[in-house]
This record gives C-alpha cells, structure tokens and sequence, in this order.
C-alpha cells in the first residue's frame, strides 16, 4: 500500500519531528477518512518504541494529539449537524433513536470507540448530534485512545516486536470486530422494523 510504505519511510528516522508528525497526522486522519489505515501505522509505532528504541513518551503523545484533533474534527461536524437538523426540521426515526442511545450512554460508547474499527468517527458525529459536552468528548476519546494505544504497546513488547505478527494480530481482531459490528447493526435495524410494525398493527 503506497501510502503506508511512504508513512513507514517517515516514522522510520529514529525519533525524528518528522516521525512524531506522520504518526500525529495518521491518527488524525483515520477520524476524518475511515478507509485510511491508521492502526497499521500504530501497529509500527508500537514496534518502534521496542524495536527501535523510540522514546515510548514522544510516540505515545504524539497518537494522542493526532487522535484527539481528529475527535475534534468529526464532533464538530456532528454538531453542525445537529444545527442543520433543528432548523430544518427533519426527523429520522433511526437517526432519533441512535441520538438517544448517545444520550444515555455516551460516555460509554466514546471510552470503547477506539476499539471498533472502521466506524471511530460516527461516534463522535453521534456525540455532536447528541449534544454531548466538548469537555466530556474530548476526556473519554483521550481516555479510549490511550487504552487502545497502550494496548498495542503491551502487544508489541509480548510479540517482541514482531512488526509482522503484531499487524497480523491487528488485522485479525479488525476482522472479528468488523463483523461483530455488523451484526449488531443488522439486529438494531431488525428490532427497530419489529417494534414499529407491532405498532402499526397495535389496537387502538
């Protein structure tokens, strides 16, 4: 993938601005652009910091600045969002009850975002439609993505590591999560459909 093998070239200088800066950039745009691969450049950060020798503290601090600027990003789009929505009016059943949910449970849903791929950033769009507190936003994505982070790390160091094996394991887990995801989208959206035709059919 070119634009991970131009990513690896960067982080590659040894505890360089540059490299801070390409890990920084990285989490960042993973909110912004999903498709991009940002755990494979975390995944080689966390090698680095074993392998390499990087300064555990330079890394570890530049994923968090990257990650929550890029939070910041995607709640703010979720708040004009909302703006939008109020103005115009429009309702959405799923989209009400998929802001309720965030209501009640938010800071629950922001704690573990970090450990649901491919979807991080409709997390904090739901946030943002939600209403949630900037505060309380930016204190659980920085909390999810620490977890997260020091999670790979704990990884790297029991892989040795193995750049090979430790994305390996990343790509696994991605899969299992990616499905499970899915599957509980598909249940959501199930019941949902149940519940609204039961009372349509419900006696006055």
């Amino acid at each position: 993938m070119p634009i991970v093998d131009t990513l690896t070239t960067w982080v590659g200088h040894e505890d360089s601005l540059l490299g801070w800066l390409a890990l920084a950039g990285s989490a960042a745009i993973e909110y912004v652009f999903p498709p991009f691969p940002g755990d494979v450049i975390t995944v080689l950060a966390a090698s680095l910091v074993i392998a390499a020798s990087w300064s555990w503290y330079g890394v570890l601090t530049a994923l968090m600045l990257g990650s929550v600027v890029g939070a910041a990003l995607t709640f703010e789009l979720g708040v004009r969002w909302a703006r939008r929505r109020d103005e115009r009016g429009h309702a959405s059943a799923a989209l009400d009850r998929l802001v309720a949910g965030f209501r009640r449970h938010g800071a629950v849903y922001l704690v573990l975002n970090r450990f649901v791929p491919g979807v991080r950033s409709a997390f904090f769009v739901a946030a943002g439609l939600a209403g949630m507190s900037r505060r309380a936003v930016y204190v659980y994505g920085a909390l999810s993505a620490l977890l997260w982070n020091l999670l790979l790390f704990a990884a790297g160091a029991a892989l040795g590591a193995n750049y090979e094996r430790l994305e390996r394991l990343v790509t696994t887990y991605t899969t299992f999560a990616v499905v499970a995801l899915a599957a509980v989208v598909v249940a959501w959206f199930v019941v949902g459909r149940v519940r609204k035709l039961r009372a349509r059919h419900r006696p006055d």
